[in-house]
């Protein structure tokens, strides 16, 4: 019999559930005395742990946490539960609450011991665990925090243990790799669904416990959990391979809340600070499931990786803000990247942009990284990479400032940062709002004037997505037409096609995504851009960026066109701060033709428009075109 391959893995944190039954007729009948003791050293153990007083080394990413919750039901009342570096920490902290003259009125009916784990079943997640991968880079630092969890704040939290099925029909470990792959990558799909809602965090209890993982999930929402884990069921991953250990269920509250528990009192009672200072600070909000961006880093369960059941991100973030400068103009800078209040943002959000010197490219790959994080909380609005006079932006707005304090310090360190500035958002409507109005808008407005239709890339009509693939075509056109089944479901979606060029000089096909709305789109480009072989994207070329010309063009005037277009070429070669313009066509239909036109500035792109063979090819298309042409900005 063939040995199967297991997935490598990397571990982390070694995790302790300690879970407390309370004599309640002991506690009752107990003198007022001992009550009291019991309770300040219950508080005193609780906090300092909280506290991380107990861990005398820390490791770069603060050496654990520590946090309490009641429990609902029969199996316990309370959970306490341990993040730390060794297992000997973990032991001491188990033995040393036995020492608490509030242990005397506890029995523990049960405990769990695991280790956060990430593995690699995913090809980007096998890139990090064969040393492909910088330390420095947005998957290894996802990883590191999912090896490193903060405790989020949520008021929720559900365990359970579980373990893959052996049976001689159903062994999930006599499987091939690549089933066991496709299989948890599909059953990560089902999280996606969950961004801002739940979050988790996987733990491998082989060889520590009596099941093979131990799935820690929060959420303020306790029906979100519910029905995460319902929708799961009828997965594969768990219908056919599952098998669950007990669930506990229970509420977060702060150490100095202790007395209202033991008194049956409503928790948290809003007069004590939340438990575990060091578990505040990091997260940007309560953190969300596998949500956002269609695939995850690491591939599973939106963007776990891990053979387990459960699904989404762990919280966590860099309390670093590097001295981000405040900006009163912030939302100027957002308006010249495109982005607007009322439409991409809301009043009292709060702003963050960055300017880079590294390569468009490989910025964006960086930021994807970071934004398939970042759209697991519910606090972030948007994360994106403009181009701007030359160099790379990237402006990120969150709901809250703190959040935006923590994705500062993850964003400032992205490749070739130069410039950082931050600061709240206001209504920007009146006098503020015209003075914000970017370049774009002046350009449509100019457009306007001359009767030339422009589409808006954020929301007024219509927003266009062009990314290039080298992929085999045929590869690609199989993989698109999938996602179009997907689109097509959404009523923002207007076309999706492939274009290929038609002078056949050129090996790059283009994927064209047209939607309704800015949001829609943005969506869209996280699927379209884990499309094989994609090498660029329209827009995050330097310079002004690129008018994306569609052209349905009458079958008898085919020709026409084509040649047309040859001689509007050879003007275009001369014109000064033209870098580039191609005559792209549909793929499955030869008469839907897309113009890609790269610019230096707006000035020099207007220059054409003016132009007198501007004029004259306009009035020339008329006679030959079947429907108004579409002019979009994808800068």
């Amino acid at each position: 019999m063939e040995q199967r391959d297991p997935p490598p893995t990397e571990e982390g944190w070694y995790a302790l559930h300690d879970f407390r039954t309370i004599d309640w007729d002991a506690w009752r009948n107990a003198p007022e005395h001992r009550r009291e003791r019991a309770l300040e050293e219950g508080i005193d153990y609780l906090q300092s742990h909280a506290n991380l007083d107990d861990v005398t080394d820390p490791d770069e990413f603060g050496g654990g946490a520590t946090a309490v919750y009641t429990v609902v039901g029969h199996k316990a009342d309370v959970l306490i539960m341990h993040l730390r570096e060794t297992v000997a920490e973990l032991d001491t902290a188990e033995r040393r609450f036995e020492q608490t003259a509030f242990a005397e009125f506890t029995e523990q009916p049960n405990s769990y011991l695991s280790v956060t784990e990430a593995s690699g079943y995913t090809e980007s997640a096998r890139g990090y665990f064969e040393g492909e991968v910088d330390d420095d880079s947005s998957l290894a630092q996802y990883i590191q925090k999912r090896l490193h969890p903060e405790v989020p704040d949520s008021e929720h939290v559900c365990f359970y243990p579980m373990s893959k099925r052996r049976q001689p029909e159903q062994n999930w470990y006599d499987m091939p790799f690549d089933e066991r792959a496709d299989i948890m990558e599909r059953h990560g799909n089902i999280g996606k669904g969950y961004a801002g809602k739940v979050s988790q965090m996987i733990a491998s209890s082989v060889g520590l416990d009596d099941w093979e993982w131990g799935i820690t999930l929060w959420a303020d929402d306790p029906t979100n959990i519910k029905d995460l884990l319902n929708e799961m069921r009828f997965d594969p991953s768990s219908s056919h391979f599952a098998e669950f250990g007990p669930f506990f269920f229970g509420r977060k509250f702060p150490p100095a809340d202790l007395p209202a528990v033991l008194a049956g009192d409503d928790v948290p009672t809003g007069d004590s600070d939340t438990a575990g200072q060091h578990a505040e600070t990091s997260a940007p909000a309560h953190a969300g499931d596998s949500g956002g961006h269609p695939r995850g880093e690491t591939g599973s369960h939106g963007t776990s990786d891990s053979d387990s059941h459960a699904g989404g991100p762990p919280t966590g973030g860099s309390d670093e803000d590097d001295e981000i400068e405040a900006d009163d103009e912030i939302q100027q800078k957002l308006g010249n990247l495109g982005l607007y209040p009322g439409e991409d943002y809301d009043e009292g959000d709060h702003g963050l942009v960055f300017y880079s010197q590294a390569d468009a490219q490989d910025l964006a790959d960086e930021v994807d990284g970071l934004r398939s994080n970042f759209e697991h909380y519910d606090t972030h609005v948007l994360t994106t990479v403009r181009a701007n006079e030359g160099r790379a932006a990237i402006a990120s707005v969150w709901k809250t400032e703190s959040a935006a304090d923590t994705a500062s310090g993850f964003l400032n360190d992205l490749s070739g940062i130069v410039e950082g500035y931050r600061g709240p958002l206001g209504e920007g409507d009146g006098e503020t709002d015209d003075a914000e109005t970017d370049a774009g808008d002046e350009i449509r407005g100019e457009l306007e004037d001359l009767d030339i239709y422009a589409g808006q890339p954020h929301g007024e009509d219509v927003y266009a997505l062009v990314l290039y693939s080298e992929a085999d075509r045929e590869e690609l056109f199989a993989e698109v037409d999938d996602l179009r089944d997907g689109f097509d479901r959404y009523d923002t979606h207007v076309k999706t096609a492939l274009y290929d060029s038609e002078s056949g000089d050129d090996d790059r096909t283009a994927v064209v995504s047209i939607w309704d709305t800015q949001s829609a789109a943005d969506t869209a480009s996280d699927f379209l851009s884990d499309l094989p072989g994609i090498v660029a994207r329209a827009g995050e070329e330097s310079g002004f960026g690129t008018m994306g010309m569609f052209y349905t063009v009458k079958p008898e005037h085919r020709e026409d066109f084509v040649e047309k277009f040859g001689e509007v070429g050879e003007l275009l070669a001369d014109m000064e701060g033209h870098h580039d313009t191609a005559l792209m066509v549909n793929h499955e239909d030869e008469n839907d033709m897309f113009i890609s036109s790269q610019w230096r500035a707006k000035e020099d792109a207007m220059d054409f428009f003016r132009s007198d063979a501007f004029s004259e090819t306009v009035s020339w298309g008329q006679d030959v075109l079947a429907d108004r042409p579409r002019h979009v900005f994808l800068a």
